[in-house]
């Protein structure tokens, strides 16, 4: 019977930690890019376009996770169609993530004042360039204290595809632990690797907050 030392064990489960990084960074970079599409289509003035997102936002925010991710990989092989449990979990991820960034990013614009539309219009400035010189710019500051909050739910959300096979943190230490029969020492150091991923961010999001209110205020 082969012996696994706490440095195997440590070795293992940061190699699979690799794939938690992976998969969080790809899945909020995805997610942003569409949910700034969905921010601009929810704003947008054009009807179909603002209940398409709306009803978009609240297909994925209004299901679990977990089933988007048994949708993504079972539900296209029921027709035949093979998907990699890596495609399926980041498609999934990266569309649950562009659901929730496109409302906290919505929240953000409609919390500028309307004074600022009407000033700006007042300059003849189109809709396009209100959004880029004068709301966006504003909204920005707003948004990045919960857009880095928000980061902490992305990477403690690829825990959720160990269900599907994907082999990330979370799924490696099951693996590790059936090997060794080391629970506590293995899930002890998932609980710490997952803290020393999502405490920084967490940190960040409550300095940005305080930093940019203050700033605010002083403005």
């Amino acid at each position: 019977m082969t012996e696994f030392t706490t440095f195997d064990i440590l070795r293992a489960l940061l190699l699979a930690t690799r794939w938690t990084i992976l998969l969080s960074i790809t899945s909020f970079l995805g997610g942003g890019l569409i949910g700034m599409l969905l921010l601009f289509l929810r704003i947008s003035k054009t009807k179909a376009l603002r209940v398409f997102s709306k009803y978009y936002v609240e297909l994925f925010q209004g299901t679990p996770l977990l089933m988007q991710l048994f949708l993504a990989f079972f539900g296209l092989g029921l027709i035949g169609i093979d998907v990699p449990a890596w495609l399926a979990a980041g498609v999934a991820l990266v569309l649950w993530t562009a659901a929730f960034l496109a409302e906290i990013w919505r929240g953000c614009v409609e919390a500028i004042a309307k004074g600022q539309w009407e000033a700006s219009s007042s300059l003849a400035m189109g809709y396009l360039q209100q959004m880029r010189y004068v709301i966006l710019p504003q909204a920005v500051k707003i948004a990045v204290p919960p857009t880095v909050g928000f980061s902490v739910q992305v990477v403690k959300g690829t825990a959720l595809t160990s269900i599907i096979g994907f082999v990330e943190l979370s799924k490696a230490g099951t693996m590790v632990t059936n090997a060794t029969f080391q629970p506590f020492t293995v899930y002890g150091f998932v609980a710490l690797i997952y803290f020393a991923l999502c405490w920084p961010l967490s940190k960040s999001s409550q300095i940005l907050e305080r930093k940019l209110n203050v700033a605010h205020r002083n403005h």
